[in-house]
């Protein structure tokens, strides 16, 4: 089975530079799609061989996730059942009959740090929600967590601690989650290696001096370890400031 996740940073700005001949061409069975930023319906994305499933934000033109599934799910959940944390369209839940597919975009801690401390509550949230789901079967959980867990998991370590996305709150939550029993795909396959990243900004040509960080994520449960074959960060694909990532699995 293979599975790609690729935060867009708007499905209809990505609509506009390849994101529905990247889909064909790759034909994956899960497609996970992160900040959306539209309403179901606003716009249609013509993947004729999936079903749709999206997950919005109550505020237009914000966050938001998708689904696109070659198999239909046994269900599908939007939010975690916590008002204070769906308002924003950031968790989409598949049930499938062997595991649970987990779609996330977590919330970003944001310049000045402003969102860490809700940060922090979310990341516990959600931590526990995986937990949940995992006690009735597997989980795969994937998006963009909006972490890079280790040093070698972004160019410019020494100077982005105090930063989103690199502060030890939060690489402390990352690590509670693989602790849980969380297994991080990339690196189960690349312990060692540096240099792929899955995120750029748009600033000081940092793609092009591919000076990213990795903050996209396949995530399974402990239980599908045998099951894995490969893990994937598509570099070479542009359209965002996002790279997608993927994995590839037996279930």
């Amino acid at each position: 089975m293979k599975l790609i996740s690729w935060n867009v940073n708007g499905i209809r700005a990505a609509m506009g530079k390849g994101f529905v001949a990247f889909a064909e061409e790759e034909s994956p069975d899960i497609l996970c799609v992160q900040e959306t930023k539209m309403q179901e319906g606003q716009a249609q994305v013509p993947l004729e061989d999936y079903h749709q499933y999206w997950c919005s934000a109550e505020k237009k033109g914000y966050s938001g996730t998708a689904v696109f599934t070659k198999e239909e799910p046994l269900s599908v959940t939007r939010g975690m059942d916590i008002p204070e944390h769906d308002r924003e369209g950031r968790v989409l839940t598949a049930e499938y009959s062997k595991f649970y597919l987990v779609n996330v975009y977590t919330p970003n801690s944001q310049d000045g740090l402003k969102r860490l401390d809700y940060r922090m509550e979310w990341d516990d949230a959600f931590r526990a929600y995986l937990k949940g789901l995992e006690q009735k079967k597997p989980v795969i959980t994937c998006g963009d967590f909006n972490v890079a867990h280790r040093e070698i998991d972004l160019k410019n370590p020494k100077t982005n601690q105090k930063n989103a996305g690199f502060t030890p709150q939060e690489r402390e939550k990352m690590t509670a989650l693989q602790e849980a029993g969380f297994i991080d795909t990339w690196r189960y396959f690349y312990p060692d290696l540096e240099g792929v990243y899955s995120w750029w900004s748009y600033r000081f040509n940092a793609r092009k001096n591919n000076a990213g960080w990795r903050i996209d994520y396949f995530l399974v449960s402990k239980a599908l370890e045998e099951n894995l074959r490969d893990a994937r960060i598509l570099t070479q694909v542009y359209g965002s400031d996002h790279c997608p990532v993927g994995l590839e699995i037996e279930v």
